[in-house]
This record gives structure tokens, C-alpha cells and sequence, in this order.
């Protein structure tokens, strides 16, 4: 489960040099796009960290592939389990895929049709179980421990935080001053990595959580003081759905590094979702409108500042962009 202790900054921005180096000759660096639509609008220099543009369609590659590649020869002999809304499923089975390694993907059972299709296509073993994802995770866990094979958590993992955190590494390359971030949050482990890698290098960025009201899990759990369990809600951002797993680092992480969550309703993250496509003229799933739509949501002064959204995936369903339009 969570590792003893606090995961301080300094730790996150040591495992993502390291995943650095690992996943750099697997993965391009993300386009940085300046938007003029956006910028021109609220008067900051707004920046879009394309994601989307990863072979799976989305971040989670990222932190799969370096969990994958620190494994020993023994542990990729005997395979890996994962548990997934999809995304992070999708980047397991993508990575094992190019390693060699067998995998299931244990999701809920509403997960979308689209990613388990994709999982499926890339060799994955793919099993349901559990209506949320929280449940879907322990019992992944419970199987990999039961079979003797290695877990790859979404996101309660240091490995997966760091290699999340190599979205912020590229930002130091391709920005000279950040002053915002805004961030999707489900499980906390994009954040996380973000977060931590940010206040150890920049100049103290501002780090914004954004979710859907529909499923608030980890802003209303830092509100409470502990991990709390809720009811989700459907969300056209099922990306970040679902509970959070009892005891995540990503908890305490969030708790320390995370200044401020936005909250926005679907109707927000829909139009945001219909903005984007008609000004970038590019597919975004719910999750990746979630950063779009807390910034237009917020209306803060930040005339001159430069703000990082980013774009964390682009796996909508045509049903799903059908009914948006």
C-alpha cells in the first residue's frame, strides 16, 4: 500500500530524474503550445502541455513505463496486474506490450468501452471488477500479492508519481517562468509528481487541483483531513472518477504541495471541452477539459502571468463527443 512516511519534494524530484532517464528513449517530449484564443481572452500567456499527444493518448505512459522498467528480470518472468478507469490500464498494457511482460488490467465495470477496447488491442488480459474504481484497486492488489505478481498502482507509487513528474521536467525546458499550473486530480498521482518536481526547481509556481463536482474525492478528503470514502457521481471526466485507495502518498502529498482545488460542474467541463476542439481544432477526453475549465471558471486577475494547462488526454468515446456537441 502507502509508504511509510511523507514523501517530501526533494524525493519526487529525485525519482523523476531518474525516471528520466529511463523513459527517455521510449517517449518523445509533449509539445508546449502557446493558445493566442485563450491568452487574448484572460490577459495571461497561457500555455497547453499536450499530452494528448502521447502513443496512448494520454500521461499515464509516463509513470507505467518507468514502474515497467524498474522491475528485475524475475518480476517481469512472472508478469504484472493493474487496476485502471482506463488510462493508466491502456499505458500498462502498452509498456508491457513493448517489454515483453505479461499483464491484467483488472477495471470497474463501467469502465468506457473505447479504453478497454484499446487495452485489449495491445495484449492486455482485461477483467472487471467492483463499481468503483477504489474497490477495483484493492482487489488488483489482492490478486497480483495472492499470484505473486508485481502491482503497478495509477498513482500510489513513488515510481509512478516520479515518472508523472518528467511532465514537469519538460515545462523547465520549454518555459523560462511558470507561474501557475493547473492539473487534473483523481487518484493524485499526476499532481503529485507535477507538484513535487515544481517547488523543488521553480520559482514556488502556483499548483491547482481541478476536478469534477461529480467525484471531488481527493479536494473534499484534503478539506477532511483524512482519505475519505464518498460516492461518485458519472462524469464526462471518468479519467479521474472514483475513490482513492486507503492510505495513497498521494494523500499527504496533495495536503503539503497542492495550493488550491477547482471544482467545476459537466456543464462546465462539457463547453470547455467543445472550446477547445473548436480553437485547437484537436479531441480532448473530460479529464483533460478539467484544467480549461477551472481556469475559465476561476476569472482571477493574472494579466502578464504565464499559467501551464495541461492537457492530459485525449481517449473520448464518439459517443461521448457526439453528446457534447
Amino acid at each position: 500500500m502507502a509508504l511509510d512516511g511523507y514523501i517530501s519534494s526533494s524525493e519526487i524530484l529525485r525519482e523523476t530524474l531518474r525516471a528520466q532517464r529511463r523513459i527517455q528513449n521510449r517517449l518523445s517530449p509533449t509539445p508546449l503550445e502557446h493558445s493566442s484564443y485563450f491568452s487574448e481572452s484572460s490577459g495571461a500567456n497561457v500555455y497547453l502541455k499536450l499530452e494528448n499527444f502521447q502513443p496512448t493518448g494520454s500521461f499515464k505512459v509516463r509513470g507505467a513505463l518507468n514502474s515497467l522498467l524498474s522491475l528485475s528480470e524475475e518480476q517481469r518472468a512472472k508478469g504484472v496486474v493493474a487496476a485502471s478507469s482506463g488510462n493508466h490500464g491502456l499505458a500498462v498494457a502498452y509498456g508491457a506490450s513493448a517489454l515483453g511482460i505479461g499483464c491484467e488490467v483488472f477495471v470497474p465495470e463501467h469502465a468506457p468501452q473505447t479504453k478497454t477496447d484499446a487495452i485489449r488491442r495491445l495484449g492486455g488480459r482485461l477483467r472487471h471488477h467492483g463499481a468503483d474504481v477504489a474497490v477495483t484497486e484493492s482487489f488488483a492488489r489482492s490478486h497480483a500479492l495472492e499470484n505473486d505478481k508485481s502491482y503497478i498502482s495509477p498513482y500510489n507509487d513513488i515510481k509512478v508519481i516520479g515518472g508523472q513528474g518528467t511532465i514537469a521536467l519538460e515545462l523547465g525546458q520549454q518555459l523560462d517562468r511558470i507561474d501557475a499550473i493547473y492539473v487534473a486530480v483523481g487518484g493524485g498521482g499526476l499532481i503529485s509528481g507535477i507538484a513535487g518536481y515544481s517547488k523543488s526547481v521553480f520559482d514556488n509556481p502556483r499548483i491547482v487541483g481541478c476536478l469534477p463536482e461529480n467525484s471531488p474525492v481527493m479536494a473534499e478528503s484534503v478539506r477532511a483531513g483524512q482519505i475519505i470514502d464518498m460516492e461518485s457521481k458519472p462524469t464526462l471526466s471518468d479519467g479521474t472518477a472514483g475513490g482513492i485507495e486507503p492510505g495513497s502518498i498521494t494523500f499527504e502529498i496533495c495536503q503539503q504541495l497542492v495550493d488550491e482545488f477547482v471544482v467545476v460542474s459537466e456543464g462546465e467541463i462539457a463547453d470547455a471541452m467543445r472550446l477547445f476542439t473548436e480553437v485547437h481544432h484537436m479531441l480532448i477526453e473530460g479529464a483533460a477539459a478539467l484544467p480549461l475549465a477551472s481556469f475559465l471558471k476561476e476569472q482571477k486577475s493574472m494579466s502578464g502571468e504565464n499559467i501551464v494547462l495541461v492537457i492530459c488526454g485525449a481517449n473520448v468515446s464518439l459517443q461521448t463527443l457526439k453528446g457534447i456537441l
